[in-house]
């Protein structure tokens, strides 16, 4: 159930829908903004914890957030504070500086019209992004953070373009709330691994987008089931795989983990590092004590006929940041009563290897992104 945002206004106490994806609590203090704010004043404000409910222009609110947004950054930009003296540490730091900086400037906030308007001057067309992130409206008017707001139009804009993959023969189409394949040396890695023989079935555990389904079938394996907890992740992959031709090959499951039966592939693409997600969509990087990490590996054996395979796509960004070490992954596989057959291995090319300023950059300048092929001990 959605909460309730209060507030007074011109004298009368005001009431709306509070929406928030990161599930932040509707904020206790609120106050009105317009263009008559600068953004000195406003920053003060919502560093004190009050929330500013805009009233004035849409185009001067997006230039408010992004002046907002520098202050933000030099509070809590690198370099600030003493060093960190492990990895783990910095990795803390950041994680904290990283949601204290979210969480101020969510205190920025716009309403939306009971049809997903913005009662705004020069405000842009907002209807069609908010129903594909928040389904049909209800004709309650609601508040929303601008930046949250922003977020989705910027995700129903990659959802009309589409990311192009070649190993998929063309694009993968992103909804709101569901990573974004933006990274390809995964992919990559998934498309020259070789299959195993008289591979005509494969499972791919936490679809998300449905890119690793979808470059199994188009590698030519018959069936894939694809299974997700996420509607939304669900949603967007049928929606992929319907897009690129392959609905007869791929098969989307709402299931925990693993679909019943045995296949001669099992393929996950688990999140990369064990900690708390600060949001839904993070939970595609962020897995909390390594639950879906483990949970793979505790239960491929199960699913695995006889001679297979199972895939497991990692970064060893965690072992780097101190927060998993490789003995522990080694030693996870042995208990799952699994072997390692071969890894491939590829450096990541994202421009956060290069940026000496990022407080995680010796750990991401490290890092190695691995295809784990795995079978059963003993076999």
């Amino acid at each position: 159930m959605n909460a309730t945002l209060v507030w007074s206004e011109a004298g009368q106490t005001q009431r709306a829908v509070w929406r928030s994806e990161a599930a932040l609590a509707a904020p206790s203090t609120v106050a009105i903004a317009d263009d008559r704010t600068s953004a000195d004043a406003a920053y003060r404000q919502m560093e004190a914890g009050t929330a500013l409910l805009w009233r004035g222009d849409w185009v001067n609110a997006r230039h408010l957030m992004e002046a907002l947004s520098k202050r933000a950054d030099r509070r809590f930009g690198a370099g600030r504070g003493k060093p960190a003296k492990t990895a783990a540490e910095a990795f803390a730091r950041h994680r904290q500086t990283q949601g204290e900086r979210a969480a101020l400037l969510a205190r920025l906030l716009v309403p939306v019209a009971g049809d997903f308007s913005v009662p705004l001057r020069r405000a842009q067309e907002t209807a069609d992004a908010c129903r594909a992130a928040w389904g049909e409206p209800d004709g309650a008017a609601s508040v929303v953070a601008l930046r949250e707001l922003l977020a989705v139009i910027s995700a129903y804009e990659w959802r009309k373009k589409g990311i192009p993959v070649p190993a998929v023969e063309g694009r993968i189409y992103p909804h709101y709330g569901v990573f974004s394949p933006v990274r390809g040396e995964y992919v990559d890695l998934v498309a020259r691994a070789p299959l195993p023989a008289d591979c005509a079935l494969a499972f791919d555990i936490g679809t998300g987008s449905g890119i690793i389904a979808a470059i199994l079938a188009r590698r030519g394996v018959a069936q894939v089931v694809a299974t997700d907890m996420d509607d939304r992740a669900l949603a967007c992959a049928t929606e992929n795989v319907q897009k690129l031709g392959l609905a007869a090959a791929v098969q989307l499951q709402k299931a925990d983990l693993f679909p019943e039966g045995r296949a001669p592939l099992v393929v996950c693409n688990p999140p990369w590092v064990p900690a708390q997600p600060s949001s839904p969509i993070e939970y595609a990087v962020y897995d909390p004590d390594s639950r879906m990490l483990r949970g793979f590996l505790g239960g491929l054996a199960a699913h695995l006929t006889p001679g297979g395979e199972g895939w497991l796509i990692l970064s060893d960004l965690a072992e780097h940041l101190g927060l998993r070490s490789r003995e522990e992954l080694q030693g996870w596989i042995a208990a799952g009563g699994l072997r390692v057959i071969d890894r491939l291995d590829t450096r990541p090319q994202h421009p956060k290897t290069r940026d000496a300023s990022d407080p995680l950059h010796a750990a991401r300048a490290a890092e190695v992104t691995s295809l784990w092929r795995l079978g059963l001990a003993g076999a």
